[in-house]
């Protein structure tokens, strides 16, 4: 990820430019989240928006609504539209030779302005957490500052779900940015890129697992025994991706073969089944604190 001579990305050029179209992705997805809009459809407008411009989806587009916390992404043939009053997670990721941004946001369906305090807690705790980003600092500032922001609204931040370091194609690479302090003592890195993430709940602020999903990522390298299995590993590495991106027959067919090589992710649910509001962003940690990656404005 980093030149010998650097602290930062040598491909830092990479890293801004994904972090733009993942913005602008983002926001596409949230002015296009309607009554009646098909998540599928919202899946692969926002998905095509990041091929258009560039990049490729660093993972499917999450569309996870109310309870639903993360991981979920429609299949193929999904029929599910969105509803009026729906609390849906717009949660994209778009990445250019690897260079992967990864940014959330959440809207309420139809504006209907039921769950306006969840989504402003979300997005305070984003905020407080990227204004405690110091090069060398504690992790658990962050931590601290969006669990303060949250609790302020009354609500609760989800304590296992987190932010995260961002490596060349590794989506999580290592590093966790919790949501509550307490549970970390590493510290930041100048020229490191992280993804701050806070999720906002009304419920008891912990995840349980739900169905598996649409989501699949290579645990590693099949080799090159199978070619379609292998240009499948040489198209996504181990980045997630769905069935729904895979249309040549052969690869289909590959994938069908290769279930114990892939982890599946279920979808994360609230555990008290209370609703979750989540906002993301991609920084990098420069010299005197955070630079948003994934800001459009």
């Amino acid at each position: 990820m980093k030149s010998p001579t650097s602290r930062y990305p040598a491909d830092l050029d990479h890293w801004r430019a994904a972090g733009r179209v993942a913005g602008e992705a983002r926001e596409l997805g949230l002015s296009l989240a309607r009554p009646g809009m098909l998540r599928r459809e919202l899946a692969e407008r926002v998905e095509g928006y990041i091929r258009d411009h560039g990049a490729a989806p660093a993972f499917p587009a999450n569309l996870s609504r109310n309870s639903e916390a993360a991981h979920y992404t429609p299949s193929a043939d999904d029929p599910e539209p969105l509803q009026a009053g729906d609390l849906l997670k717009v949660d994209v990721g778009a990445h250019i030779e690897g260079a992967i941004a990864d940014t959330a946001a959440t809207v309420e369906v139809g504006g209907t302005h039921r769950y306006d305090n969840l989504v402003r807690a979300a997005r305070e705790g984003l905020e407080a957490g990227i204004r405690a980003v110091r090069p060398g600092g504690p992790i658990d500032a962050v931590s601290r500052a969006v669990e303060a922001a949250v609790h302020a609204r009354g609500l609760k931040p989800i304590r296992d779900l987190t932010g995260h370091s961002i490596e060349r194609y590794l989506l999580h690479a290592g590093k966790s940015i919790p949501n509550v302090a307490g549970f970390t003592d590493r510290r930041l890195e100048e020229g490191e890129v992280v993804a701050i993430e806070p999720f906002a709940t009304n419920g008891v602020g912990s995840i349980a697992n739900g169905p598996f999903g649409h989501i699949v990522r290579f645990r590693s390298d099949p080799g090159a025994a199978d070619p379609a299995l292998a240009a499948l590993f040489h198209r996504f590495r181990t980045l997630p991706f769905t069935a729904r991106w895979v249309t040549d027959p052969a690869e289909a067919a590959a994938l069908g073969r290769a279930r114990r090589l892939l982890q599946t992710y279920p979808v994360f649910v609230e555990a008290g089944r209370g609703w979750v509001a989540q906002a993301e962003h991609t920084v990098l940690v420069g010299a005197s604190g955070a630079e948003v990656l994934t800001a459009t404005r």
